[in-house]
């Protein structure tokens, strides 16, 4: 991962935090979750494991989506959004699937201006 993305990334952190008043340092999975929690649109709320589960799948559909890795379908009657898998995503080591992720995250942030102050 290039060193401004990075950078960015942990400024979203920073910045998920402040906003979210949080006693712990936020990471990767945790970004992954509120963007699950996000596209459901269910609010902050008690999840279950599966659900944590399911909100964190949720969430890199959507980011991966603009990739053309998934399309989404459709909403289900509760509201859980359900995606098709386009194309794999090739085969990259764990340092390159992360730092995708990251990428698509803040692309994620910035397209949909979710954090007000975020300077990315």
């Amino acid at each position: 991962m290039d060193h401004n993305t990075e950078q960015k990334f942990q400024e979203l952190l920073k910045n998920l935090t402040e906003k979210f008043q949080g006693d712990g340092a936020m990471d990767l999975n945790s970004v992954l979750f509120l963007i699950g929690v996000q596209e459901v649109g269910h609010g902050f709320r008690k999840y279950s494991k599966e659900e944590k589960m399911n909100l964190m799948h949720v969430a890199i559909c959507t980011i991966l989506e603009p990739y053309g890795f998934y399309k989404f379908t459709e909403n289900d009657p509760d509201g859980w959004p359900h995606f098709e898998k386009v194309k794999n995503v090739p085969p990259i080591n764990l340092q390159e699937q992360e730092a995708l992720l990251k990428e698509a995250a803040l692309n994620y942030f910035s397209e949909n201006n979710l954090v007000d102050d975020l300077t990315i």
